[in-house]
């Protein structure tokens, strides 16, 4: 018998995120992060909202993060692999490298076979062992629905360290992975075609675009994922207090990327982005098109740079903000 794992999720992928404006209600009323007396200074916490934490101790600065989603395509050793690569990006985001990390599986046990899981956890190893990040266990529950994902744990020089707040005025804005995997993976859910360039996309780490932005004296970066370029650029750029013009006839996609929207295999997530970013956002006379792929819901998308990256695209810079209420983005 033939499983699509798709079929057994609600959602798919870092599409299944709380909606952005829905999750900062939760996190607001929370107490400020730190603690006296701990061992280790943290360096990057909740405020701002950015891809991982740091914390250094006299033994250097340590990365901190996890993630972890519901199934994307229907081969489970694929499925593995991307949510590692998705889950070890939020690292490589933060300008790091990643260590080693926890297993974290929620599995419908006498529904789906144990053999599919081993697969998953099977295509996960592979992609930390190509990052040359050790799978030090994990942990793992019965639940209606799989669920797959890493805790990881990294080094940092905080010297070198990315971070999303730290966006200046007349720098250019790098994309390194093109956009459209999200409406491919709706589209891959909804019919059963596979796209193989989506898979490819995202089972590639973020390690080699990481070092070489660090190396160019890149300081601010975010990974796009499940906010889409949008929602990410727009947080960036609000921590940063600054903001952005993209121009999205230099942004990249995927091949087929425009067809699936003209088709409406555009996911709920990619909807509520646009939503939660319209009143940030000075759109021009952009096509909706283009508005919802910038949109799109991402599953591990490459890094959205503040900054020149070797061989990656110019699709924008950053300017001075002359007021709060102002736009946080500008299509041109």
């Amino acid at each position: 018998m033939t499983v699509r794992l798709t079929e057994y999720a609600r959602g798919g992928g870092c599409a299944c995120k709380i909606p952005p404006d829905e999750l900062e209600d939760i996190v607001a009323g929370l107490p400020a992060a730190g603690t006296d007396g701990s061992a280790a200074e943290l360096l990057v916490g909740p405020v701002g909202g950015d891809d991982a934490a740091v914390v250094r101790t006299g033994a250097g600065a340590f990365v901190s993060t996890t993630d972890f989603f519901t199934p994307v395509v229907d081969d489970a050793r694929e499925w593995g692999a991307i949510a590692a690569a998705n889950a070890l990006s939020d690292v490589y985001a933060m300008g790091g490298e990643p260590v080693v990390a926890l297993n974290l599986l929620a599995w419908p046990r006498g529904v789906l076979p144990f053999e599919l899981a081993t697969e998953v956890l099977r295509g996960g190893a592979e992609i930390a062992a190509v990052a040359g990040c050790h799978i030090g266990g994990g942990h793992s529950v019965d639940d209606a629905e799989p669920k797959y994902g890493l805790a990881v744990t990294g080094l940092v020089d905080p010297e070198r360290m990315l971070r999303n707040d730290t966006a200046r005025p007349g720098l250019p804005l790098s994309l390194t992975k093109p956009l459209g995997i999200g409406v491919l993976n709706t589209r891959h859910k909804r019919t059963g075609e596979r796209f193989e360039q989506a898979v490819a996309a995202m089972t590639a780490l973020n390690r080699d675009a990481a070092r070489a932005a660090v190396a160019a004296g890149a300081r601010c970066a975010t990974d796009v994922t499940g906010f889409g370029l949008l929602g990410h650029l727009h947080k960036m750029m609000r921590a940063s207090g600054t903001a952005a013009v993209l121009d999205p006839s230099a942004v990249p996609y995927l091949d087929g990327a425009r067809q699936a929207v003209r088709e409406d295999h555009v996911s709920g997530g990619t909807r509520r982005n646009l939503d939660w970013v319209r009143p940030h956002l000075d759109a021009g006379g952009a096509a909706e098109e283009d508005v919802l792929l910038l949109a799109d819901a991402q599953t591990s998308g490459g890094l959205l740079v503040v900054g020149e990256v070797p061989g990656a695209p110019v699709i924008g810079h950053v300017f001075e903000r002359p007021d709060p209420a102002a736009p946080t983005i500008t299509l041109r």
